[in-house]
């Protein structure tokens, strides 16, 4: 299937590696001029230039801290008419409630709240203008399944939900979409981290973390970022235009409820 994505222009933030990276290779990959981003300038170059050897479209690296105004305004500079948007960030870590305070709740409002409302206000408007416009969304599974743990991101993220869908409806007459990808347990580095703390706190391997992980999942194994960034590409695509607002469960059919 065609796309329709051959010279659009995309920018996908914190995308690096992880399922930013996956992302941002899937667009490239089906034709699209993609922007990509990261604190590191080393490891984004790395990125860019794996990505590239499968891009159909160009891949331009930009280094900046979309945590930052002034990071958000050299992103958006380098690519002012995007036609797609791929908002993405570093989650919190989890923790405790009773351990977190204002500035743990701070740096969490500000890297997966605020950063993505600030990146679509920089670049819907020319969306609109040009009657097309793709605004993808990564937010977590814990938008629907809240745990305790995740609080931080839980708070944050379904904060960034609730203004998409409200700003979905307004936008939906210029061919501008807005969607939230809700992922689960993945194979990235998040996982891997996420396995170390498992064998702290219960004393076991890094092999038997892992497989922990997977057995949570009701297809009994980890995703594949390819396999996420293939679902960002559709939600992107020409033929995803009467699809909005909604929030796309990628979990190896776990969640267990109905909507």
């Amino acid at each position: 299937m065609d796309l329709g994505l051959t010279g659009r222009k995309a920018i996908v933030c914190a995308s690096s590696r992880g399922l930013g990276k996956a992302c941002a290779a899937a667009l490239a990959r089906e034709g699209a001029d993609v922007v990509i981003n990261g604190r590191s300038a080393e490891t984004l170059d790395l990125a860019a230039r794996d990505i590239a050897r499968t891009a159909r479209g160009s891949v331009t690296p930009v280094a900046a801290d979309i945590n930052t105004a002034e990071g958000r305004a050299t992103l958006i500079a380098t690519c002012p008419e995007a036609d797609i948007l791929v908002n993405n960030n570093d989650g919190p870590p989890p923790g405790a409630f009773q351990q977190w305070d204002e500035s743990h709740w701070q740096a969490a409002l500000e890297a997966n709240l605020l950063a993505p409302v600030f990146m679509i206000k920089g670049l819907i408007e020319g969306m609109k203008e040009r009657r097309f416009g793709r605004i993808v969304n990564i937010t977590s599974a814990m938008v629907k399944a809240p745990r305790s743990a995740m609080g931080l991101s839980t708070t944050a993220r379904s904060g960034l939900t609730a203004m998409a869908k409200a700003l979905s409806i307004e936008v939906a007459p210029f061919n501008v979409t807005i969607n939230n990808m809700l992922p689960e347990r993945f194979d990235t580095d998040r996982q891997k981290q996420m396995a170390k703390l498992a064998m702290a706190f219960k004393k076991i391997s890094y092999e038997e973390a892992r497989a922990e992980i997977a057995a949570s999942i009701a297809a009994k194994r980890m995703g594949d970022p390819a396999e996420f960034g293939d679902a960002c590409a559709f939600l992107c695509s020409a033929q995803a235009g009467f699809i909005s607002g909604q929030n796309l469960q990628l979990d190896g059919g776990s969640y267990p409820g109905l909507i």
